[in-house]
């Protein structure tokens, strides 16, 4: 398949493989599992950078009207849906399962246009989602290391993707752009989970983690801050100077490199099933990517 903009694409690729990795490190070989002050630190890092570069001059942002404002902010909780249970799903689960399991979203928005917009949809693109459904499916009875709190978080990870792209096309902004939507991202998950690390229990059993004045947590802590800001920036950019099936090519590359070199860093045991729900899942987003790039 031809890529265009090899140099935007590849820089994506590459933060979205360093983000996911660095991310995979802090959770689960550190075991920083508070994901409210995680999450809260890293949005508190994208928001202050993205308020500096807008500031600067180096991004365009218009928050002009407040009634836009407020209709964003369901998106805005589904966000803190997203990032918060991501988390505590890949603190314990494999980066290629917890994909997997994230892909199966497109399920969702598929459903959404086929049941209740009423639109037409191909038979591959119905094929390619079914591969998704049943790698889901299946993959929690063929894992070696099931863990079932991990796939509950994942399935609500899911939930919440799903979701969000289904509002995202239903609400059909004037002025918002991706940047302004993100923008909004930011404040309301610092804001909420700020307010949330107490009652959750984070903020004080945080004090107990073993590694909280090690310069390796402070690295990683600080580089899943700025790697996702630059991550975040990247797919705005690339979004906008690329075709939508285009983006959808990149983001698959983006996904199998990064699954595919895990194994080489993160413990992860698998089996001949496993491995079959895996590729199965690849096949099915790489039949969707197929009918985004060429409209069927």
């Amino acid at each position: 398949m031809y890529l265009k903009r090899p140099a935007g694409g590849l820089a994506f690729c590459l933060f979205y493989l360093a983000s996911c990795f660095t991310n995979k490190y802090v959770l689960s070989v550190l075991k920083f599992t508070y994901p409210t002050l995680f999450q809260g630190w890293q949005t508190l890092v994208g928001g202050l950078l993205l308020h500096v570069s807008w500031k600067l001059g180096w991004v365009e942002i218009n928050l002009c009207s407040r009634s836009e404002i407020l209709s964003w902010l369901p998106a805005s909780v589904l966000f803190v849906g997203i990032i918060y249970a991501g988390s505590r799903a890949l603190s314990r689960l494999p980066i290629p399962v917890f994909l997997t399991v994230h892909n199966a979203a497109e399920v969702i928005t598929c459903g959404f246009q086929k049941f209740v917009q009423k639109e037409q949809t191909s038979h591959l693109k119905v094929c390619s989602v079914l591969f998704l459904l049943v790698a889901t499916v299946c993959l929690p009875l063929c894992d070696t290391q099931f863990d079932p709190n991990g796939y509950l978080w994942a399935l609500i990870h899911l939930i919440c993707v799903g979701a969000y792209k289904v509002f995202h096309k239903l609400w059909k902004p004037s002025s918002l752009s991706d940047l302004d939507q993100q923008y909004i991202n930011y404040v309301f998950s610092v804001v909420l989970l700020a307010s949330a690390s107490h009652p959750a229990g984070d903020l004080f059993s945080a004090l107990d983690f073993p590694f909280l004045y090690f310069y390796r947590f402070h690295s990683s802590c600080c580089a899943s801050g700025l790697l996702g800001f630059f991550l975040m920036l990247h797919t705005v950019k690339l979004k906008s100077s690329t075709t939508s099936g285009q983006y959808a090519a990149w983001s698959f590359l983006a996904k199998v490199i990064t699954a595919s070199l895990s194994p080489f860093f993160f413990v992860m045991t698998a089996n001949v099933l496993t491995i079959s729900c895996l590729v199965i899942s690849g096949v099915g987003e790489a039949l969707l990517v197929y009918t985004e790039r060429t409209g069927t």
